[in-house]
């Protein structure tokens, strides 16, 4: 036995002494990357842990109890019997010293914990909420495993840690909302552990995918022959493609130069320290395994070329250590951990040892192992309140630069316009030429919840939740000034016109109706040049009316009508004093039937009379019946439209003014913004 702890120290020496060889060779690497990690949240003063106080924690947190001294024990023989058998890999993270001083085993750190919200009863509410709520701290070397672990609650109280304490804390929340999660010891990329997105598209300008149709296959069909080609003509346009794509391309690569330089080659590659969470299939209906990174509280596959190794699991049950091959990262790795072989357990349930010479000496070891269970966590109770729920940015603000695009989160409440995240999108690598500029809002009282707006077009369109006094549902504009185009859709379910959009510009103004009984759905209006001395009554005195020119209507074909009798189309000529009509088509008609009144109308001092002869009434109604040709049918037709063309009049003049009012409404919103209050949030309401 001590010739095998001589040679298990001689061993021991020769691997400090590789390591320290290491360490030098890559000294200047290791310089240079706790900078860069430390340049992602430069926004943050230091902080000192070792000044922080511990005379108010527990007495679980600076004793250990007799079960847990009896665990360290069996750790340190888990770990000579894994040195023994593994000597060229690196230590584990097993019993690390808490914010106390005091070795805790790195399982019962963990304190499954379930807070009382909605949005920590999934993981990806638990995994923003702690990425959120965390301020990250690069490990102090980047290939080596940190001396200390702190308790979960005292990481919820500084609101800052390494990538273990976010992982200790996330798989915390995941267990006690009921998944199967596991804190995991591995290797990362740089991007991951130094948590660089500055290459990453940002998840907010992902397109979903496309299900792709799948086309029936015909049995029958005919072959369609394509047309006869020449084939020197083909392969004359297809060396003519190829030069001009050469040309593109060597054109592409020197603007990509000059533009962008060209990724370095990252000395510590597959040696930087990092630890997530990895969430087993099964519970709460999970379909597949899959990681989560701490950082981000982003999903990664399994086979994410960013994971590079892992050395551990563990939860607050048991501790396993990998023995599977990484060196394709954790591409081809089993989750399997009740495989003996691939996962090496270390309270299993009947403990085999792995050599037999050690068999022999630790019989009393091996028969407390078998019967010995994890013990209890010893941290405390985690709470978190609703005012540090609702507040998750511990410098209330919080960015996060991807590629080309820079996205901004602030907490509720922080910004007097209800502000709580911005997008902005820019066109080059550098990030200096806005593009565009998305808001989004919360709490506020005009049920504004998103804004867009367009740098180069200079369009900004506002998007409204339902609740809105005038029922906007979104408005698009330049400027809130008349006249200077607007385009506003509203909830139409709600209107009693069922108008669903409306487009309005200095000339002419559109709207769209949905699931009207008179089966109208467009309505366009186009206007003249102003008149001096036309007002609009109940508006500002400085705005004029506008003279109508035109007015078009549009109708969808009414089942219950002939299609002779039922009108697709009208138009009201104003200024000429015509209206002209175009009916529905039957399914066997080519050519619609059309009608025209021309000046029909004579006025006298008295009142207006109607005369219909052949210069003022023009028809063409090829499939009509007996009905239509009566004259009398005609004249009563162009009295009811004469009524309509009144009607429309002035709802069109009913429409400019809801135009100015929604205008004038907004305006003030914006000048006067307001914010509500949950009834329920006491703390707010105070």
């Amino acid at each position: 036995m001590e010739a095998l702890e001589e040679n298990e120290e001689v061993e021991q020496t020769a691997e400090d002494l590789n390591s320290l060889d290491i360490s030098d060779s890559l000294q200047d690497a290791e310089t240079k990357v706790p900078e860069e990690a430390d340049s992602v949240s430069n926004d943050v003063p230091g902080f000192d842990w070792s000044s922080i106080d511990t005379s108010h924690l527990p007495s679980s947190y600076k004793t250990n109890s007799h079960q847990e001294k009896k665990l360290l024990h069996i750790a340190d023989h888990f770990l000579q019997q894994y040195t023994h058998v593994c000597p060229d890999r690196k230590p584990l993270f097993l019993h690390p010293v808490n914010e106390c001083g005091v070795e805790k085993f790195v399982s019962t750190t963990l304190r499954p914990t379930l807070l009382p919200y909605p949005e920590l009863y999934h993981w990806s509410g638990c995994a923003s909420f702690v990425s959120n709520y965390l301020t990250m701290e690069p490990l102090k070397c980047p290939i080596t495993l940190p001396s200390s672990l702190y308790s979960p609650t005292t990481i919820l109280k500084y609101q800052r840690g390494n990538c273990f304490d976010f992982t200790v804390l996330l798989c915390s929340l995941l267990i006690g909302a009921g998944y199967d999660a596991y804190c995991v010891h591995g290797y990362a990329s740089q991007e991951i552990c130094a948590l660089d997105q500055t290459q990453d598209l940002c998840p907010l300008l992902r397109k979903p995918q496309e299900v792709p149709m799948t086309k029936k296959s015909r049995k029958y069909r005919v072959k369609i022959l394509a047309e006869p080609q020449s084939k020197f003509e083909l392969q004359q346009k297809a060396k003519k493609e190829e030069a001009e794509d050469v040309e593109k391309k060597e054109e592409e690569e020197e603007v990509v130069t000059e533009v962008q330089e060209k990724p370095k080659r990252d000395p510590l590659h597959g040696l930087r320290v990092h630890a997530w969470v990895l969430v087993l299939s099964g519970k709460r209906k999970v379909p597949e395994t899959f990681f989560i990174n701490p950082f981000t509280g982003n999903s990664h596959n399994t086979m994410d070329d960013c994971f590079l190794g892992i050395e551990s699991v563990w939860n607050h049950r048991n501790y396993w250590v990998n023995m599977q091959d990484c060196r394709k990262g954790c591409r081809d790795l089993s989750f399997d951990l009740s495989d003996a072989i691939r996962w090496e357990i270390m309270l299993p349930e009947s403990n085999k040892l792995l050599t037999e010479s050690s068999e022999r000496d630790m019989d009393d070891t091996k028969e407390n192992e078998e019967s010995f269970e994890m013990p209890l966590s010893w941290v405390a109770r985690m709470n978190v309140s609703c005012r540090e729920f609702e507040n998750q940015y511990s410098q209330g603000k919080k960015v996060i630069m991807y590629k080309q695009a820079k996205l901004e989160k602030w907490a509720p409440y922080v910004n007097g316009d209800g502000l709580v995240e911005r997008l902005t999108v820019y066109g080059d690598l550098d990030c200096t030429e806005v593009v565009e500029v998305t808001e989004w809002f919360k709490n506020r009282e005009d049920m504004l919840d998103m804004r867009k707006m367009n740098k180069q077009t200079q369009l900004t369109t506002d998007y409204f939740k339902p609740g809105h006094p005038l029922l906007l549902k979104a408005h698009t504009y330049t400027s809130l000034e008349a006249e200077t185009g607007h385009s506003m859709e509203f909830y139409h379910k709600a209107r009693a016109d069922d108008l669903q959009k409306r487009v309005e510009s200095a000339t002419e103004m559109t709207e769209y109706f949905v699931g009207r009984d008179d089966f109208l759905h467009i309505r366009h209006v186009e206007f003249g040049e102003r008149e001096d001395g036309m007002d609009v009554a109940g508006t500002r005195p400085d705005v004029h009316l506008r003279p109508i020119v035109q007015i078009k209507e549009c109708f969808h074909r009414n089942p219950g009508k002939p299609a002779d009798e039922d009108i697709e189309e009208r138009i009201f000529m104003i200024e000429d004093d015509s209206i002209r009509l175009t009916y529905h088509l039957e399914d066997h008609d080519t050519i619609a039937s059309k009608v025209a009144f021309l000046r029909a109308i004579q006025r006298d001092r008295k009142e207006e009379e109607i005369f219909l002869t052949r210069d003022t009434c023009v028809k063409y109604q090829p499939w009509s019946s007996e009905k239509h040709k009566n004259v009398l049918h005609l004249y009563k037709l162009l009295w009811e439209l004469r009524k309509e063309q009144k009607e429309l009049k002035h709802q069109v003049r009913e429409s400019e003014a809801e135009v100015l009012n929604v205008l004038k409404v907004r305006e003030d919103e914006e000048t006067n913004i307001k914010l509500t209050v949950s009834m329920y949030n006491a703390a707010k309401r105070e």
